[in-house]
């Protein structure tokens, strides 16, 4: 946005506008001719004319004019999301398999998936349409733990998917490994369904008959991938197959992993990330649990280790040989 000689971006002030914007607000007003050096005080709001002086200039509160940015933002969003949606919605048909325009081996089978239910139908629709083999990478999400009717839904969907001769393999994160719902959902799932577990897994994967993949395409999961092509698709089942092989069982036959000299296998992969640098929060995100948690751990390793400071942590940790134990178990 350029108001005359006056460069701007967005609803952004300069140094110039936001020194002026200061002294109004603590005098009260500013003269009509001192606002030539920042302009863009009038064209976005921050000043007005006063009432009884047209030659003066008066400030609008700071709390008042950032609710209106807030709610300017606000509609920017929402409209680049109507934008988003309208965008899949057209290119949806053209990406179809034997649509008219179907695509070619240089050109990659994706399609943009708009909201977490759309999502959801569309993985249905392709279950409902397998008859071979789901593969999955499924991160801890607390928020679905919580939400009955989305883990019923998912049930009776694996099982449907499971009584038609398939078969199921699932990688978590060791966090779920007694969770209550996890136990509950293996013991009501018969067919041929295996789960895994390790330290950390990768964003979400679902793989369903080798032919179609789904990925989340954001941070917060509101848009996905749906993936069709050969060459991608191979791509999601080879890391499937590494992380499957390092990974420890957990259904139908659970294996313990060891202790090593009274260090847990959680607290070795914490003591991994604390050796790496990272932020108990950083840790906890990674492992897929909560900061409190993580803290807890990392207090018993100290503790195990003999350790009186975090820097003295890391070095006792080194000298432990507890990840090279780790490193060679794998």
């Amino acid at each position: 946005m350029t108001h005359g000689t006056h460069g701007h971006h967005g609803d952004e002030l300069c140094e110039t506008g936001l020194a002026l914007y200061s002294r109004a607000l603590r005098d009260g007003h500013v003269s009509n001719g001192e606002v030539s050096t920042a302009p863009c005080l009038v064209h976005l709001g921050y000043l007005h004319p006063a009432i009884d002086d047209l030659d003066r200039l008066e400030p609008v509160a700071p709390a008042v004019m950032l609710q209106r940015l807030l709610r300017s933002s606000e509609d920017r969003i929402a409209e680049e999301r109507r934008r988003g949606q309208r965008m899949a919605d057209l290119f949806e048909p053209l990406m179809r398999p034997g649509a008219h325009h179907a695509v070619t081996e240089d050109t990659p089978a994706l399609r943009i998936l708009s909201g977490k239910e759309r999502t959801g139908q569309a993985i249905e629709e392709a279950m409902a349409e397998g008859r071979e083999e789901l593969l999955a990478i499924q991160p801890h999400d607390a928020h679905v733990s919580k939400r009955p009717d989305i883990l019923e839904g998912a049930m009776k969907r694996d099982q449907d998917f499971l009584d038609r001769g398939a078969r199921i393999k699932a990688l978590y994160q060791h966090t779920i490994r007694h969770a209550p719902y996890t136990r509950a959902r293996y013991e009501r799932l018969t067919g041929d369904v295996e789960a895994r577990t390790l330290d950390e897994v990768t964003e979400r994967l679902i793989v369903i008959d080798r032919t179609v993949a789904f990925i989340p395409a954001s941070a917060d999961r509101s848009l996905a991938l749906e993936v069709r092509h050969p060459a991608l698709i191979a791509y999601f089942v080879n890391v499937f197959d590494r992380l499957w092989h390092l990974a420890t069982p957990m259904h139908p036959q659970a294996v313990q992993q060891p202790t090593l000299n009274g260090i847990t296998p959680r607290q070795r992969a914490i003591a991994a990330l604390l050796v790496e640098g990272h932020t108990d929060s950083a840790i906890a995100d990674r492992l897929g649990m909560n900061v409190r948690t993580a803290r807890v751990h990392i207090a018993k390793l100290a503790a195990t280790l003999g350790s009186e400071s975090r820097a003295q942590l890391g070095y006792l940790i080194g000298q432990s040989g507890v990840l090279q134990f780790d490193n060679a178990d794998q």
